[in-house]
């Protein structure tokens, strides 16, 4: 089992940044990769970036390329979402999760946080 818990969320103006950050624990030496994903609502749970746990692998989705860098802290077991020029449509409950490998595939994340909460104003 592997416990996460998400954190760094806030409310921030339009072009504004924001770290997430999204700490593990348990069997944290078992993580091959993890990944955030974001929800907005009223619509389905979207793939945002991964990262493999050596951190030689990751993949964002094409709207945050160029603003968004994923990270890991592997002596801490966390992983980071630095997201900077946000826009109003980033707004979301950010989520990480443990994959088995990298990847944007929602079905294939074995474990997830609870979420934080991003809004960003015009």
């Amino acid at each position: 089992q592997v416990q996460l818990v998400e954190s760094g969320g806030g409310l921030v103006q339009a072009g504004g940044s924001l770290r997430l950050s999204c700490a593990a624990s348990g069997r944290t030496f078992s993580i091959p990769a993890m990944g955030w994903f974001r929800q907005a609502p009223g619509k389905e749970r979207e793939f945002v970036a991964t990262i493999s746990w050596t951190g030689g692998t990751r993949y964002y989705t094409d709207s945050v390329k160029g603003r968004f860098t994923i990270s890991r802290d592997s002596a801490k077991n966390t992983v980071y979402l630095q997201m900077n020029s946000l826009k109003p449509e980033d707004t979301a409950v950010y989520y990480c999760g443990v994959a088995r490998r990298p990847t944007g595939v929602r079905y294939e994340y074995d474990y997830w946080g609870q979420g934080t909460q991003v809004t960003v104003s015009s």
